[in-house]
């Protein structure tokens, strides 16, 4: 039969449909493995580059530039949740649906191919009962021909018996009475084998092939629909990842860099005093530099008589430093020291040995090399401020910032305490409302048992809120130096402007003093023009520089120039800094007064500790 062949051939082709249809749903899981994958690499790549919580890098996104670059991260990441998007739709819409039609599928073709194999089967049999009637027929017909003829014969033989002869008769009506009936079940056979085979080749098998058919149209359309879902899932996320891409872009517009600049400015400003102009010092009148010493002397004298405007420190020879502080710190002297006297009496010297007539460098390079060269650090204060720098922890008034900056950081500090006292006031009001809850309703809990955590956050708020206290005042006062410092600038650039010649002449007597540096007449003449203003407790809060050791005064000695002091014979000092090679040693008698003299004049007793102390801190310093 033909037909099982056909039969081999559809089971065939239907079987590579679905072998083609689960390749597709293969490959459409694979490509959602990807997308996953694809999208948690996206993930991980926009959470590796998210700004720290509590770290430094989220002061950096103050900036827009660097807004924008975490704008564009978080579009990653909804860049990132698209492609999810793809994959679970993918997932849902396509494997899941295919993987459950395909099981279909399969159950259908079984159904099909086995009512063929059924029908192929019964007509199998009804051709079978059809040769069996057919050869039952015809043996019986060649077995009735048999007995007519061997009735015959014995009919014809006379030396038969009649009894035989009957016998014969006999047996050959029933062989021809066999034949008969072969003959009528082999035609009822016949027939219901034609009817069969017509419904067969008519009726049933046209009708599973119509299913096969239909089954396998079907298969091809739903893999057509299936490949188009595959593409709108993609569609259907393009609008959202071209809105993310537009956000993007928009965050890259939205840099500013003006404004970020203007930030740069505002965080790094120190809000020091920029250095005056270096005046022309004239070196080609030396004559003018000489003036007599009892001149100076003089001078000095009367103005120690006059009245001091403001009354709070000497003389003003930069509006944020003390006149004796400065000059102090500056104009330590340079060249050799005079030679002790010739006879250790003080009669043989009545006056004592002058105080040194060395040439010394104008105050204005004075004053430019301490503004350019690293400053040391004359005070405890100083020297705690230096070592917390090199071990990287500063202090906790931010005393070791510019004063711009040690605003900011103030500031940032008290805000940050106050929200400290908002959360543990919060705290205490749940907690309040739940001790109410507690004593209106027992059997909900126990009142006392939240006592002692309301006491913890009272004790707790009461603490921040003096430290609160304690870091606004810091705040007060830095804000109230930079608003006098404003104040004084504006003064001083507005007196400059309305006395000019005053200015002048002030410079000019600079220049004619003996030892290049102001005098006190000169101190008292600017001390009128620049306010006192209360930048000098920037150095009176500081502590004294450590004393290394003692000293006897050999001879007498008069310091009549700024940055030494007058000792007497016998008398014991102490020792601040000693001699460096330039023949001068740093002493103080008390906590006001302190100077140079000169190393010869002096007997030094080295405490070996403490020097050893000071210049390991004065390395740190450097």
């Amino acid at each position: 039969m033909k037909q099982k062949d056909q039969f081999d051939n559809l089971e065939k082709h239907t079987q590579w449909g679905i072998d083609v249809l689960e390749k597709f749903i293969k490959f459409v899981k694979e490509r959602t493995e990807i997308e996953l994958s694809y999208a948690k690499q996206l993930r991980n790549l926009s959470k590796k580059y998210q700004p720290k919580k509590n770290s430094k890098e989220e002061e950096e996104y103050r900036y827009t530039s660097a807004r924008a670059f975490l704008a564009t991260l978080n579009e990653m990441n909804d860049y990132a949740g698209q492609h999810e998007v793809i994959s679970e739709n993918m997932t849902s819409l396509i494997t899941g649906e295919l993987t459950r039609y395909v099981q279909e599928l399969k159950q259908e073709r079984k159904s099909h191919f086995h009512d063929g194999r059924k029908a192929q089967q019964h007509i199998e049999t009804c051709w079978k009962q059809l040769e069996a009637s057919k050869r039952r027929f015809e043996r019986d017909c060649k077995e009735a021909d048999r007995a007519q003829q061997y009735f015959e014969k014995m009919d014809a033989d006379i030396n038969v018996t009649k009894a035989d002869v009957e016998k014969a008769r006999q047996q050959a009506q029933l062989r021809h009475q066999m034949a008969e009936d072969s003959k009528a079940e082999y035609s009822s056979t016949l027939q219901k084998f034609n009817s069969e085979q017509h419904d067969h080749y008519y009726t049933h098998i046209p009708h599973i092939f119509q299913k096969i058919q239909e089954m396998e149209e079907r298969r091809i359309v739903r893999i057509g629909e299936s490949m188009k879902t595959f593409a709108e899932v993609d569609r259907q996320v393009i609008p959202i990842i071209g809105k993310c891409l537009d956000e993007i872009t928009k965050a890259a517009e939205s840099i500013d860099h003006k404004n970020d600049s203007q930030l740069v400015i505002e965080a790094f400003k120190s809000g020091f005093e920029p250095p005056g102009d270096v005046d022309f010092e004239d070196f080609t009148q030396p004559m003018k530099r000489t003036v007599s010493e009892s001149s100076l002397s003089n001078s000095r004298a009367d103005g120690k008589s006059e009245p001091k405007f403001g009354g709070k420190s000497k003389g003003k020879l930069w509006p944020f430093i003390k006149k004796n502080k400065l000059m102090s710190l500056l104009t330590s002297p340079h060249q050799p020291p005079p030679p002790p006297p010739a006879s250790a009496s003080p009669s043989a010297v009545p006056n004592g040995p002058q105080s040194p007539k060395q040439q010394k460098e104008p105050l204005s390079h004075r004053f430019n090399e301490f503004m350019t060269s690293k400053p040391k650090i004359h005070c405890f204060r100083s020297l705690k401020r230096g070592l917390s720098l090199k071990l990287g922890a500063g202090p906790e008034d931010f005393s070791n910032l510019p004063p711009e900056q040690r605003r900011k950081k103030l500031q940032q500090k008290v805000d940050e305490l106050n929200r400290d006292i908002q959360k543990e006031m919060d705290q205490r009001d749940a907690l309040t409302k739940m001790k109410d809850v507690y004593i209106k309703n027992p059997q909900m809990g126990d009142a006392a048992s939240v006592d002692h955590r309301l006491a913890e956050l009272g004790q707790n708020i009461e603490k921040l809120r003096l430290e609160v206290q304690k870091f606004e005042a810091w705040l007060a006062e830095v804000e109230g130096r930079l608003s006098m410092r404003s104040e004084a600038r504006r003064q001083s650039g507005l007196y400059e402007a309305q006395n000019p010649s005053a200015v002048n002449s002030c410079a000019q007597d600079r220049e004619s003093s003996p030892d290049g540096s102001y005098t006190e007449e000169q101190s008292q003449e600017t001390e009128m023009k620049v306010p006192a203003t209360d930048f000098d407790d920037e150095f009176d809060d500081e502590e004294p520089l450590p004393t290394i050791g003692t000293c006897k005064a050999l001879y007498t000695f008069e310091g009549q120039n700024e940055g030494t002091i007058s000792v007497a014979e016998g008398e014991m000092l102490y020792v601040i800094e000693e001699d460096k090679g330039d023949g001068w040693t740093r002493i103080r008698r008390n906590e006001d007064e302190e100077g140079y003299v000169p190393t010869s004049y002096v007997e030094v007793y080295l405490d070996k500790n403490a020097k050893d102390v000071y210049k390991s801190l004065e390395k740190i310093s450097e």
